[in-house]
């Protein structure tokens, strides 16, 4: 992924189960706000703050159907160790409804080309507080290992071109 930088990723621990502590990835996170002190005070009383987007990282928004279609099927459990595996990264869920969109955060300076919306600058995401959450609006389906840790947007293309219906060819007689 080359250097890290303070606004781009930082490589992965290789062993996702020992990597830094909480207060570390939670650190990082809040930096993507001007004021982290405000993140954390949020994160505190509400268990989410409204992060900006474009400084540490992007969200691709992907739509509840898409994901399950891809992973074929909607079991929280079910669907988060698939994403665990084939994302690699952290993934926010809008928990509100049964039809909540995905969030999968991306760098940056990554690229997509997918129909699936990419938020970035002027967009503010909900983040919920890592480990226990306060919150009845957003959840963790994948938290973030190490500060940094993001998903590739090239597996999350590969992923949801198997949501996609295989086009009916008709044969003539």
């Amino acid at each position: 992924m080359g250097e890290a930088v303070t606004s781009g990723p930082v490589p992965k621990s290789p062993d996702r189960g020992r990597g830094p502590g909480r207060g570390v990835i939670a650190a990082w996170l809040a930096a993507a706000d001007p004021h982290p002190e405000s993140v954390h005070l949020a994160w505190a009383r509400q268990g989410l703050a409204l992060l900006p987007l474009g400084r540490r990282f992007d969200a691709i928004r992907v739509p509840a159907e898409r994901v399950h279609a891809a992973v074929g099927g909607g079991e929280p459990q079910a669907v988060a160790a698939f994403l665990a595996d084939w994302l690699d990264g952290p993934v926010i869920r809008d928990v509100r409804s049964a039809y909540g969109p995905y969030y999968v955060l991306i760098a940056t300076d990554a690229a997509w080309r997918g129909a699936e919306e990419r938020l970035s600058t002027i967009t503010l995401l909900g983040v919920p507080r890592l480990g226990h959450p306060l919150t009845t609006l957003t959840r963790w389906v994948v938290p973030p290992s190490a500060p940094g840790d993001l998903c590739d947007p090239g597996h999350l293309a590969a992923l949801l071109m198997t949501a996609e219906p295989l086009p009916v060819r008709t044969v003539a007689p």
